[in-house]
This record gives C-alpha cells, structure tokens and sequence, in this order.
C-alpha cells in the first residue's frame, strides 16, 4: 500500500470520477450546531465524534471530503486535534477518498514551505486551496508538490467577489486571467485545480472552456442557493466529468437530532442522484 505522502491526488479523484461520484461533502462543524445526542466532554471529542459519525455514514457515497480550517482553528488546540483526528479518520475508512484541505493558503515562498509541511506531512492532507494573489513564484513549494492537489481560486461563491475577480485585465476579467496562467503556466505537473462557485454558472462554463479537462473544485450548492442543474451543465468537461461540486451545511445539518447521521446520508444521497440525473 502507498504511503499517504505518495497518495495522488488527480488519481484519486480520476478513480471516484470512474465510478460516477462527483459530491465532495464538507465537514465544517459548527459547535453550537452539533446535536446535543452526540455532544462529548471535550471540544475535540465532539467535532470528532460528529465528524466521525457523518464519514461512517456518507462514506460510500461521497467522491472526496472536504475540511475547512476556520472552524477547526476558531476552537485553538482541540480544534487543530479535532481536524487532524477527522483526517485520518477518512484514511482509516475510506482510504480511496481525497481529502481537501479549504485553508485558502498564500504567502512568500519561504511561508509557503511550512504551510507545505503543515497541510501535507503532519495533517496528510490529499490537496489544499490557495490563493493566487502572490504569483506562481510564491506559490513554487505548493506547485512543486506533484502528488498534492493545489487547488487555486477562480471565482469564489461570495456575493462581493467580483470586486476584484471581475476587473477587467488585458481585456478579460481578472478571474478568467487567473483560470489562463494556472492552466497554461503554472500546472506543470498536472496537479492544479480551480475554484470556481456554483453561484456563477456562467462564469464557471467561461472558465471551463478556457481549462479544458482541470478539475474544478465548486463549491456554493446547498446552503448558499446555487443551481445543480446549471452546475453541472456548466463545470463538465468533453469527458463529463472533471468537476467536483462541495455541499456543507445542507449536508451535514439536514437533521438537529438524533438521526443527524442517517439525515446527512440521505441529502448526500439526494445530491448525488441529482448529480447523475444531469449527466
């Protein structure tokens, strides 16, 4: 068996892709959110525990998981230990799923090598999200990772992002300027992907004719109101196939009870079908 540094992830998801699984669920817990039935003494054992019993559940029907850092760092030290424990949780039982790892990353070369060392060797991540603002230079000790999915923003879910994202650059928009430098310069090693939100279906069909077959991380269904069905349309590439679309909340919150678990397995269920049913 490989190693969890020689995991690769483009492989990872080409073998969901090949079984038609397209759902990344994302386990971004809320602790005022966790229902009471799983609430444990500690932090930790809480986000753990939820996320644990939300992997046991979902497993066999999402592609990839996703983890944002903000709510794994809002709780400090159990926080950092919930996120690290969650991880290799989804190693232990479903060895086959890549594991995202939403930190939005960017800094000078030199930082960028410790967030390498952080999100990779000690947090074993399988891919992480930059930001593109520093340039492939900084960027280099991401980059340079060929097995690691780097995942760079696009055109993000949020309603402000086109402040800058839409600024007109050489006569094209900022983001679509971003989706030609990391598919034409910076993908040396076939391991970069993009983020581009559900809630711009237009701009995410803009962007896959520019991309051709990169993989593109969507997230913005659910939750956050964007149209599966334009989703889908709109991210596929010649193959039907290439796209990854992220649901949290809707997911992971479907029920406050008890049977927040076999709630979650059924909307991830829903979501999936609907996936299919587009393709």
């Amino acid at each position: 068996m490989h190693s969890i540094m020689e995991r690769n992830f483009r492989a990872l998801l080409e073998a969901q892709w090949d079984k038609q699984k397209f759902l990344c669920i994302g386990l971004d817990p809320s602790l005022e959110k966790i229902p009471r039935s799983i609430q444990r003494p500690s932090t930790r054992e809480t986000i753990t525990a939820f996320n644990r019993a939300l992997i046991d559940a979902t497993k066999d029907v999402a592609g990839a998981y996703k983890v944002n850092a903000a709510f794994y760092e809002a709780h400090g030290d159990e926080g950092w230990a919930a996120l690290r424990e969650t991880v290799e949780y989804v190693h232990e039982q479903a060895l086959d799923l890549p594991v995202i790892l939403d930190a939005k990353r960017a800094d000078i070369g030199s930082s960028n090598e410790g967030y390498v060392m952080g999100s990779f060797k000690h947090m074993r991540s399988d891919a992480i999200t930059v930001q593109p603002y520093l340039g492939s230079e900084a960027l280099e000790p991401f980059l340079s990772q060929a097995n690691k999915g780097i995942i760079v923003l696009c055109r993000t879910s949020n309603e402000g992002s086109g402040e800058l994202q839409d600024l007109i650059v050489d006569g094209e928009p900022l983001f679509i300027r971003v989706a030609r430098l990391v598919s034409d310069k910076w993908n040396t090693n076939k391991n970069c992907a993009l983020v581009v939100g559900a809630t711009y279906p237009d701009e995410l069909r803009r962007v896959r004719a520019v991309v051709g077959d990169m993989p593109i991380l969507i997230p913005g269904v659910g939750a956050q109101g964007g149209d599966l069905e334009k989703t889908v349309l709109a991210g596929k590439d010649a193959r039907g196939r290439g796209f990854i679309i992220s649901s949290s909340r809707a997911i992971i919150y479907a029920s406050s009870g008890p049977d927040f678990a076999e709630a979650a397995r059924a909307e991830a269920l829903r979501t999936d079908s609907a996936i299919r049913a587009v393709l």
